[in-house]
């Protein structure tokens, strides 16, 4: 049995009549007549009753019908899917981000991907940045979204700046550095400081520690957390100080303020990052939407995806 038997014996069906479905199908009324004797014989049941004047459904061709039009349905729904699925249209897309991704531009990234392509399902996961090198190099993520620069990355990864903004200072409210409008980095020397472990965000990591280096002192961290809301909350707590990037501000925590660092050249960056050997059609889909969103030009070692 095949799919084109079964649109011959609904054509005959729905027409009740050899000639007019044979010219509904664009075929000689002998071979579709030949074709519907070779479904009946693959069914062992008479599906039409046939006389000189007249054609008619028997039962088995009544119940044949309805089978026959949910099996095609179904064929037309695979093919429609496979064509959505090689435009980037349709399918699966396994994204990571580290916990201060949410609060810069992910959000709007996902806001304008889910309108434009609505018929892919997005699964998200929040992970460290070595988390999502090893899952990337693995296949079991799409793309991820991470603190820049990335330690080791593998050869056929790339890795491309989405966002730039400013680190600025977190402070428990009542601290004495809340009434400076701006505060310098020398001023930090004897904070006690909530950092994100080292394994957790490096890029990020290292450029608090290179800036306060850079100021004469090592800062001295009296508590590590592994994302950057917790580093939040331990400030409001008033277990130390935090240098978080300026996105962060985002979270409004009754007793956390925020002051930008003076003469401070300290910025961080986020990175998109995928396998180049990744030709996913969705991921391509999806790649041209962060191009859109942060203003960067098109990703070049990945075809444009379709519009």
């Amino acid at each position: 049995m095949e799919l084109r038997h079964l649109r011959y014996f609904v054509a005959v069906a729905e027409e009740l009549n050899f000639t007019r479905a044979a010219e509904r199908l664009h075929i000689a009324q002998p071979p579709l007549s030949q074709q519907i004797r070779q479904l009946e014989d693959e069914l062992g049941v008479a599906l039409f009753h046939r006389t000189k004047h007249s054609v008619r459904l028997t039962d088995p061709g009544r119940a044949v019908l309805e089978e026959a039009r949910r099996t095609l349905a179904q064929a037309e729904r695979v093919a429609v899917t496979a064509r959505r699925s090689a435009q980037g249209l349709a399918g699966d897309l396994n994204v990571g981000f580290s916990s201060s991704a949410p609060h810069a531009m992910l959000p709007e990234i996902l806001r304008a991907f889910r309108a434009r392509f609505p018929q892919v399902s997005l699964k998200l996961h929040e992970l460290s940045t070595e988390q999502q090198m090893r899952l990337l190099a693995a296949g079991t993520l799409d793309v991820g979204f991470v603190r820049l620069p990335v330690e080791n990355p593998s050869g056929s990864l790339t890795v491309r700046p989405v966002l730039r903004e400013a680190l600025i200072l977190a402070l428990p409210k009542g601290h004495r550095l809340e009434r400076q409008r701006t505060v310098s980095v020398p001023s930090l020397a004897k904070e006690p400081f909530i950092l994100v472990p080292r394994h957790v965000a490096p890029g990020l990591y290292d450029q608090i520690d290179n800036m306060c280096r850079r100021a004469g002192f090592k800062p001295r961290v009296v508590q590590e957390a592994l994302q950057v809301q917790t580093m939040i909350s331990l400030v409001s707590a008033g277990l130390g100080i935090a240098v978080v990037p300026a996105s962060l501000q985002s979270l409004h925590l009754k007793r956390v303020v925020y002051r930008p660092l003076r003469n401070s050249l300290a910025v961080t960056e986020m990175g998109v990052a995928y396998e180049r050997e990744n030709h996913s059609s969705v991921l391509r889909s999806f790649l041209s939407v962060v191009s859109a969103v942060t203003n960067m030009e098109r990703f070049s070692d990945i075809p444009a995806a379709l519009t």
